[in-house]
């Protein structure tokens, strides 16, 4: 399905991802000791984080193929990976590697999408 429907859907969805990344950004703003703290305030940044790993990956998984095959260069698969591993192995979840997407990975992955707030 192309057209203009199909472009509504995928601008809806990049709105999505900005907001996302937004709420990621505030997470990593409070700082990585605070989120890796073991107060109820650390684990309170570290259920946002994993949250919106969850939220980024699902939002992904529905952008059309057509429009992943435009950006080859994007590890799609990773962040379905990434999203099972948090939203069904959380018992194995690393928080260090949770904060380095948030801080890092989401940002990028914002920018490579071209996304506004990136």
């Amino acid at each position: 399905m192309t057209g203009e429907g199909e472009h509504n859907r995928i601008a809806r969805r990049l709105e999505d991802l900005a907001r996302m990344g937004a709420l990621a950004a505030g997470i990593v703003g409070k700082g990585k000791d605070a989120y890796l703290d073991d107060s109820l305030d650390g684990q309170i940044l570290r259920a946002a984080g994993r949250e919106q790993v969850v939220e980024v990956a699902t939002v992904v998984e529905r952008l059309p193929d057509s429009f992943k095959a435009e950006y080859p260069a994007i590890e799609w698969v990773k962040i379905q990976r990434m999203r099972n591993m948090v939203a069904h192995h959380y018992d194995r979840v690393q928080d260090d590697f949770v904060w380095e997407t948030l801080r890092a990975r989401i940002p990028e992955l914002l920018k490579d999408l071209g996304v506004d707030g990136a």
